[in-house]
């Protein structure tokens, strides 16, 4: 059988997730098709990436599909374990139509199991639609909506796992695998975009780059532009290194600001695909970026990172390599895991230039 794409970068790290991830004692032998739900957003769906992997070691002759929202299919298209992807037309089609659609293909294949790695109501509905004998997921605390336990014909207690990537993880030991090893199998084509840069900073004499990334989905997440661009004059000054900044739609005007505040020590990123996107972050030396998915995806691909929280947890959220640095003020911020902050001053304004260049510092000798 055929599992995905030609060249595949796979990295991870190892921990001793074992220690408080635990299977069922009940190991069924085999799989034939398995379906995994996680529908978006891209650092969500990288964070389910090592259970699939741990899926594909353990059962190596079983279909392994996945349903994803199409705007997020382009993240998909690099995981290498994935055999087919179902997309639901959440933008380009009618309630009705999405859900025909959607029956109609998972009806194509038998499922064993269905594992709904989200824990909304919707992605619930989905795994149910299978037609799954078995429909997987979480206990209804660890449940975004707890009404989707109605749709599951077994659930799974994460315990006291930290990290999300390890919570996802206890739905696959739950299957019996082994997920000692957290991998990243991810495809990584070449990219035009990826060459221009080195052509253009090669024959400057400086082909090393750090990326950028000051955007975020959510607004308070996002650190000052001209703190970035401070970053960048730093990185100038005491490293040789140039900076590249990574933007995304609607994030121009952002990524123009850096530019803007770094004295010419850093400049925007071509426009991208997720694809060129994952190349240029692999190729970086180093990745500063907030919680989002480019930081993420710099995680699945081994690239060191320093990352800016404020209202999430880095603990549950952040990167996952043991010498990537994190600067956080989660315990003091007041809008703990809500989107929009309605303070006078947000946490990350507490996040000083020096704060982050000092972590800088301390990733790049760790590297």
């Amino acid at each position: 059988m055929q599992c995905g794409c030609s060249t595949v970068i796979w990295g991870g790290w190892t921990r001793d997730a074992n220690a408080r991830i635990r299977a069922c004692e009940s190991r069924p032998t085999g799989m034939r098709a398995i379906l995994i739900v996680r529908l978006g957003a891209m650092g969500d769906i990288v964070h389910a990436v090592p259970m699939a992997a741990a899926l594909r070691a353990r059962f190596g002759d079983a279909q392994i599909d996945w349903v994803v929202d199409e705007r997020h299919q382009d993240v998909l298209e690099l995981v290498s374990v994935v055999d087919r992807r179902i997309v639901l037309r959440t933008r380009s089609a009618s309630l009705w139509r999405r859900v025909t659609e959607l029956r109609r293909t998972l009806a194509r294949e038998s499922y064993d199991v269905a594992i709904d790695v989200q824990g909304l109501i919707k992605s619930a509905v989905v795994a149910r639609l299978s037609g799954a004998r078995r429909v997987l997921g979480f206990t209804p605390p660890f449940l975004r909506e707890r009404g989707a336990r109605v749709f599951y014909t077994e659930t799974q207690d994460p315990g006291d796992t930290a990290h999300v990537i390890e919570k996802n993880l206890t739905l696959a030991a739950s299957l019996g695998a082994d997920v000692s090893q957290i991998q990243f199998p991810l495809s990584v084509p070449t990219s035009a975009a990826l060459d221009a840069l080195h052509a253009r900073h090669t024959a400057a004499g400086d082909p090393s780059f750090v990326v950028l990334n000051p955007g975020a989905a959510w607004p308070n997440k996002r650190w000052s532009p001209d703190r970035f661009g401070a970053v960048a004059q730093w990185l100038r000054r005491e490293h040789g290194l140039h900076s590249v900044v990574t933007w995304g739609p609607g994030d121009e005007t952002l990524a123009a600001a850096v530019v803007a505040g770094s004295a010419g020590a850093a400049e925007r990123a071509p426009a991208t695909s997720i694809a060129d996107l994952v190349a240029i972050i692999r190729d970086a030396v180093l990745m500063v970026s907030g919680d989002t998915g480019p930081m993420h995806l710099a995680t699945a691909v081994g690239t060191p990172i320093v990352g800016i929280f404020g209202p999430t947890d880095a603990t549950r959220n952040g990167p996952w390599a043991v010498d990537d640095v994190t600067v956080s003020r989660f315990g003091a911020c007041a809008c703990q895991r809500r989107r929009r902050c309605h303070v006078a001053r947000w946490c990350l304004e507490d996040v000083s230039i020096a704060d982050v260049t000092g972590a800088i510092a301390r990733r790049l000798r760790a590297s």
